[in-house]
């Protein structure tokens, strides 16, 4: 008889406590270490890229120097790049990745499935339309655009929320109605620009790539009022959307509104969908691989709406210092990189799902 040896198992680490922070008798929260911790990366992430990103470009300018030219304190010439070109649209980068990726948090938890994003279910092609329409049909400019991308998103969220509601929003028909409003919308894009002018059809062309260059500070503006107004009522209804993931029956029983939550959740996310894409054009699968992105690394059971936000924030920003100079020798719009980045994700994604299923 022959002993064998086996090696001791590794023992699983177990997670650190969480702590509970008191502000006053009646007001708490809960302080979570992993949590913090990611949020802190990501933050210092977007402190660094957009350094790198007020440094690249034609005109390359020191750290040293930015900061001077932030401060005033410059040479004219790197004044002018840094505070007139460069940090427009470094903001606007920042402002739109963020309400992309807390949009995609709020449908992925409405829909509670993965693929639950503005993308997908459609309110992108909505607020599109909405812009191209009144590129090509109104002639409007920047305000007319953004009010344009916001009514055709929030439009097109009402008729999905209205074809989904039978006893209560379902998250997978919420996805297959979405799914088919998308492509009805895509084609009516495309008849669109083919019954444009020329110049027309190039200019919302252009504009349907997705793209932050020559942004300004109106609309940094813009975005940001959007931004400013619509983030806090969405982290509001946070929750109520974390009770509602639960389950409808137990949210009802909590006394949570399951049907208004989600009409207003809805409302507010479609909105703040629309407001990003007036400011850049569609920029694809930000809002989709945020949420996943910030929950695997805090490993959070529930939504993370700030940690989507900021997750947002870290990819749009890396995928336009990625698009100005680093990949190719010409500036690409910000929508190609995304798209790369947002598809190699969705395959992998994919790809463990049916691992997943098999094993």
């Amino acid at each position: 008889m022959t002993a064998t040896l086996s090696r001791p198992r590794r023992q699983r680490r177990e997670p650190r406590p969480d702590r509970l922070v008191r502000l006053g008798p009646t007001m708490a929260f809960r302080l979570r270490p992993r949590i913090m911790a990611v949020y802190t990366a990501l933050t210092a992430a977007i402190l660094a890229l957009l350094a790198g990103c007020l440094m690249v470009g034609d005109y390359e300018i020191a750290l040293p120097n930015v900061l001077n030219a932030l401060l005033g304190q410059g040479e004219r010439l790197d004044t002018f790049f840094v505070q007139g070109v460069r940090l427009p649209r470094a903001l606007t980068a920042i402002l739109v990745g963020t309400a992309l990726g807390v949009a995609g948090a709020v449908f992925q938890s409405l829909s509670r499935n993965p693929l639950g994003s503005p993308d997908i279910i459609g309110f992108t092609h909505g607020a599109t339309v909405g812009a191209v329409l009144t590129i090509l049909v109104l002639g409007g400019g920047g305000v007319g655009i953004a009010m344009g991308a916001v009514i055709g998103g929030v439009s097109t969220a009402g008729i999905v929320y209205l074809l989904a509601m039978k006893g209560g929003v379902q998250g997978y028909r919420l996805i297959l109605v979405g799914i088919g409003i998308s492509a009805m919308l895509m084609a009516v894009t495309h008849y669109l620009i083919t019954r444009a002018e020329l110049n027309d059809a190039m200019s919302a062309q252009v504009w349907m790539l997705g793209s932050l260059t020559l942004r300004d500070w109106g609309q940094v503006a813009t975005v940001g009022i959007g931004v400013a107004v619509l983030v806090p009522f969405i982290l509001w209804l946070g929750p109520r959307l974390r009770l509602m993931e639960m389950g409808d029956d137990i949210a009802n029983a909590l006394g949570v509104s399951t049907q208004r939550t989600q009409a207003m959740a809805l409302v507010a996310a479609s909105a703040l969908t629309g407001v990003a894409i007036a400011v850049s054009g569609p920029i694809a699968f930000i809002a989709l691989a945020a949420p996943q992105l910030v929950r695997r690394l805090t490993r959070a059971n529930g939504t993370s709406l700030f940690g989507a936000g900021l997750m947002g924030a870290t990819l749009l920003l890396g995928s336009d210092l990625l698009a100005m100079r680093l990949l190719a020798p010409i500036q690409l719009p910000v929508g190609v990189i995304t798209a790369i980045i947002g598809g190699s994700y969705l395959v992998w994604l994919l790809y463990t799902e049916w691992r997943g299923g098999r094993a």
